[in-house]
């Protein structure tokens, strides 16, 4: 008769700890490519307020790629080079063809493509399915090309000046323009290119892009809706932005108009957008949860 000697359950298995070598010499070669173009912005284009929301930006791309390190780092090792050398070589050749010609605009977009390509050659399309959103947020680091904003700035000073003064004669105020220069009362007030709004509107895509990946709503019409409302909302504020520095000037003078109000203006507009943002992210979330709610108790059986 023989005894049977107990043996322990078999230990699972744990996956093989993926080594961190290569990552570390990314962020290596990332340094060595970005840090000038990063040092050049900050004494540069990241001075002005148009582009000063860059190292806002930059630090929130950071804790976004920082969220997913330990995810990404366990996926298997799975170089996907068809596609991953194609992008990353049209990443470097945009940024060497920037760093020659000195155009910003394609140093910044290149981040995009060298990032998408270092991910698909280290971890695949799984790697890139998971890092899509700070990839894509990569974008929001590229300058508004010069044509752009020009093409884009002189219909929305105009769209602005005629309601601001539409509103503000209505309420009351003597007031008139011509083209985008407003006459109010003694004073001329001259809607300049930071006053569009175009630029407000590309910093509050950003926030609002943000604030709907940290939430995580899962209803496709909420943040169909949120998605939507972002452009109309920075417009919107900007509305309100310029009828403040109108007013101010109005009540108060030329030089509060042009000093320290008119910088505080400028917060006035991004507290307007964010509070009204915050707002309809509440009220969908507060609506439509409502309405699936009484959707799945018609359907439930009694």
């Amino acid at each position: 008769m023989s005894v049977g000697v107990p043996t322990s359950p078999a230990a699972p298995l744990m996956p093989t700890p993926t080594s961190a070598a290569p990552w570390v010499l990314v962020l290596i070669g990332a340094a060595l490519m970005y840090g000038p173009v990063y040092w050049w912005a900050l004494g540069g284009i990241w001075q002005t307020e148009d582009q000063g929301h860059g190292p806002i930006i930059l630090v929130v791309l950071v804790w976004l790629f920082w969220q997913i390190r330990l995810p990404l780092n366990k996926l298997p090792a799975f170089s996907d080079g068809l596609l991953g050398w194609p992008v990353f070589l049209l990443g470097a050749m945009m940024y060497v063809l920037g760093r020659v010609l000195t155009v910003s605009v394609f140093e910044f977009a290149s981040q995009v493509f060298v990032a998408a390509g270092v991910i698909l050659l280290l971890r695949g399309r799984v790697g890139l399915r998971l890092a899509w959103f700070p990839v894509l947020y990569l974008i929001f680091m590229i300058p508004l090309p010069g044509i752009l904003v020009d093409a884009i700035t002189g219909p929305l000073k105009n769209w602005i000046s005629l309601i601001v003064v539409e509103v503000l004669y209505k309420a009351g105020y003597p007031i008139a323009r011509n083209g985008v220069t407003i006459t109010i009362g003694q004073y001329q007030m001259l809607v300049a290119d930071a006053c569009s709004g175009l630029h407000s509107m590309y910093s509050l895509s950003a926030l609002g892009l943000l604030f709907m990946h940290v939430m995580e709503r899962k209803g496709r019409l909420h943040n169909a809706l949120m998605l939507a409302s972002i452009l109309p909302i920075a417009f919107l504020a900007n509305i309100v932005r310029v009828i403040v520095l109108v007013l101010v000037t109005y009540h108060l003078g030329d030089e509060a108009g042009q000093g320290f109000l008119h910088g505080a203006a400028g917060m006035v507009l991004m507290m307007v957008s964010l509070a009204t943002f915050f707002s309809l992210d509440f009220f969908l979330h507060r609506f439509l949860s409502g309405r699936g709610n009484l959707a799945a108790s018609a359907v439930a059986p009694q």
